[in-house]
């Protein structure tokens, strides 16, 4: 997928993909929801997502109703460091970040 967002381009084809996460729900779950963290080659980070219906990456349909969506949201450093505590391996996190204190 490539966005352009606030004049930057985003690219899943030419970003490094650093991890991806699923919730574990079927595709055709309204909960269903899929992310990458990518890492361009500017150093910058950005988050990939797809989702059913009742996720933060649905679409607005017809009316109220809502569908499967997909989008590209930009992260600060910070934010990258929460997503891969929360969903990367102890290995990829010290990979792109750095050693941890104990």
């Amino acid at each position: 997928m490539k966005k352009i967002i606030n004049g930057k381009m985003y690219n899943t084809e030419t970003a490094e993909c650093v991890e991806r996460y699923t919730n574990g729900l079927p595709k055709r779950d309204f909960c269903y929801k899929e992310e990458g963290i990518y890492r361009k080659k500017t150093g910058e980070w950005f988050l990939y997502g797809e989702g059913g219906a009742m996720t933060e990456y649905a679409e607005h349909l017809a009316g109220t109703m809502r569908g499967y969506g997909e989008g590209i949201i930009p992260l600060t450093l910070q934010e990258a460091k929460e997503w891969c505590e929360k969903h990367a391996d102890i290995d990829t996190y010290i990979k792109y970040f750095g050693e941890v204190k104990e």
